[in-house]
């Protein structure tokens, strides 16, 4: 059987979260489904929960090994990769699969098309029920009518076409904003990407977000590079807007360290009680109306 979509996922020592996300993925799986797992050697459960699962085949594919940056983890799990779709599923990260199913269908029906993103909310943990709804249309457009060789979105909502991976490459594993580099140099390229006005993801930020402790000094360097590279004027910000607000999502709360294998939310139910209010909502903004999908050409 062809696979139409394959479910990627990178994770390490984030057991609570992997649970969560795991539990709400599975629920959702549909036989032309396959999912991915790449484990970063964790200590805190993960592997034997990643490694029962696999032995009962509900995931597809399962490597634990350590990797030498996030970067190197997500380019693993697109090799392994076996759909004509492939879509990031981030482990702290909330997802509407109907509406990841819709770009996934008109991915299939639209075989030029090389990347789909999406419209997407933001949140901290902390502050749950506080969302905001965000988007990258205007610089959609911009780049679309020609205005800017360039924009950038957050891979959290994007979709891509296995075969464009020839044409657009894998993560650059010597930025740390990968997702930064990764969405100036798809467009730069040209790629043909689809823009859908519904909401496939929703992010999370907290204090293990990976993005939360990163070193701006680096970032600000990276992305004076980048901006160069790509012919990118910016847009009030000289890293992605998904990226932004991971950051400052990380800042509300108190820091964690990143060794640290247990979450500070109070008992594990509240914080599963939180992202079953997120899952929840995120459906109930796709239901309230109609969305499009806006093409490149």
């Amino acid at each position: 059987m062809i696979l139409g979509l394959s479910y990627i996922i990178a994770t390490y020592n984030r057991i609570a979260f992997l649970k969560v996300t795991l539990e709400k993925l599975l629920a959702q799986l549909q036989p032309d489904e396959e999912i991915v797992v790449v484990d970063g050697e964790s200590n805190d459960g993960s592997k034997e929960y990643l490694q029962a699962l696999f032995d009962k085949g509900r995931i597809h594919q399962f490597v634990s090994e350590p990797d030498k940056n996030q970067a190197h983890a997500w380019n693993k799990a697109m090799l392994l990769a076996r759909g004509t779709i492939i879509k990031k599923i981030i482990d702290d990260d909330v997802f509407c699969y109907k509406a990841i199913r819709e770009c996934k269908n008109h991915m299939l029906l639209n075989p030029e098309v090389d990347v789909v993103i999406s419209n997407d909310l933001g949140v901290s943990l902390e502050h749950y029920k506080n969302i905001n709804r965000q988007g990258r249309l205007a610089q959609f457009e911009e780049w679309k009518n020609g205005t800017k060789p360039s924009f950038t979105f957050g891979d959290v909502h994007m979709l891509v076409r296995r075969s464009s991976l020839a044409f657009i490459g894998l993560y650059n594993t010597g930025f740390v904003m990968m997702d930064w580099e990764y969405s100036l140099r798809i467009s730069y390229l040209n790629a043909n990407i689809a823009y859908y006005t519904g909401y496939n993801a929703l992010n999370v930020a907290h204090p293990q977000t990976v993005t939360a402790s990163r070193d701006n000094n680096l970032i600000e360097e990276q992305g004076k590079r980048g901006c160069v590279f790509y012919e990118y004027p910016g847009d009030a910000s000289e890293i992605s807007l998904w990226s932004k607000i991971k950051i400052m999502g990380g800042k509300l709360v108190k820091p964690v360290s990143k060794h640290d294998g247990q979450l500070n939310y109070g008992p594990v139910e509240d914080m599963a009680a939180k992202y079953d209010y997120l899952y929840n909502y995120i459906a109930e903004v796709n239901n309230a109306q109609p969305f499009m999908f806006l093409k490149k050409n």
